[in-house]
């Protein structure tokens, strides 16, 4: 078999008891939650009886045990039960806010790394000057203000002052009808009818959410692309082959580039998990129908099946996520794929 397929199938091996962990874990703290989905669900003016009668048709009155395997059972079957918030399966709602959260998180990222990566290889390439201490300050700047401060501040300057910012309410202006649905994905979406009119409102409204996400993201990103590429430009590898006469450019993106970039990765790997879990100022800001949102709604009224579904849904796209990672570090390296 081949070395690269092993190792792939080695981590999702990896990764079966880490979903089994983050299952049963999942269920044990949203019963812990403070609050009573039943009272909820019944209003405020229900009495006793009417409460008690919902809680035994939501299955809470049965013991721990029993409600775990009850779980369980329709888990297997792709059932991750219904949300009392919004009154839709939970796996219905994930699937219509995942897609808006993961743009969002995406392009965020795609903007971070246009702007992190070659700025962290300028500042390793001329340490200790002006430009150097320029990258420090803007990336304890951007790592150092709060998602909803920035966020508030590029709505302010942006929309209310300028005038050149859609409003900030959701992912399309009310101009605008949503594309037809194939991934969620509005860009890719509106590109794949066609309507290029619909696209660039959908651009133009994401433009700001991820202009917020991104100047969060910019810092580590950047941070670990300069340490990495001084690390590398000071290897041996790179005196020799500056010694036998390679190119300036030949140096710094064939060899040392490429060896720092095993790092970058890592890094851009946990801020994306950490983004995509983490953005839910962000979409309260610009009333962005995305997952954290929901997640937050869901833990309010203590949702036990939403919450759970948001858990697992993360814990799937971090497996994911990793799986990627390796697969990126084989084609970097190969030696990686032979271990």
């Amino acid at each position: 078999m081949n070395a690269r397929l092993k190792m792939i199938l080695g981590r999702v091996a990896q990764a079966i008891p880490v979903i089994a962990g983050v299952v049963v874990i999942s269920f044990l703290l949203t019963r812990a939650l403070p609050g009573d989905p039943a009272a909820y669900f019944a209003g405020p003016a229900a009495d006793e009886a009417s409460i008690a009668e919902i809680r035994e048709a939501l299955g809470l009155d049965k013991p721990l045990i029993e409600q775990f395997f009850f779980y369980l059972g329709d888990l297997s079957r792709g059932d991750l039960g219904t949300a009392l918030s919004t009154g839709q399966p939970v796996i219905a709602d994930l699937a219509g806010r995942l897609p808006a959260s993961l743009e969002l998180t995406l392009f965020a990222l795609t903007l971070s790394c246009a702007i992190a990566i070659p700025l962290g290889v300028l500042a390793a390439t001329r340490p200790g000057t002006w430009i150097d201490h320029l990258f420090r300050v803007l990336v304890t700047a951007g790592v150092s203000m709060p998602t909803f401060f920035t966020g508030i501040v590029l709505i302010y300057v942006f929309y209310y002052l300028l005038g050149i910012a859609p409003s900030p309410l959701g992912r399309l202006d009310f101009l605008f009808l949503s594309p037809p649905h194939v991934t969620g994905f509005y860009l890719i979406d509106a590109a794949i009818d066609r309507d290029f009119e619909t696209w660039l409102g959908a651009l133009k409204q994401l433009i700001l959410p991820a202009a917020t996400l991104a100047l969060f993201t910019l810092a580590p990103i950047a941070r670990m692309t300069r340490a990495a590429m001084l690390q590398a430009l000071s290897s041996d590898f790179i005196r020799t082959a500056r010694a036998a006469g390679l190119g300036r450019r030949k140096v710094l993106y064939g060899y040392a580039f490429r060896n720092a970039l095993l790092p970058v990765i890592t890094t851009l790997g946990m801020v994306f998990s950490f983004t995509l879990g983490a953005n839910v100022l962000v979409e309260k800001v610009f009333a962005w129908p995305g997952i954290g949102s929901y997640a937050v709604e869901a833990l309010v009224v203590s949702d036990y099946a939403a919450v759970q579904g948001f858990v697992l849904a993360m814990a799937l796209l971090f497996v994911l996520l990793n799986l990627i990672i390796d697969i990126a570090y084989a084609l970097i390296d190969p030696r990686i794929g032979l271990n």
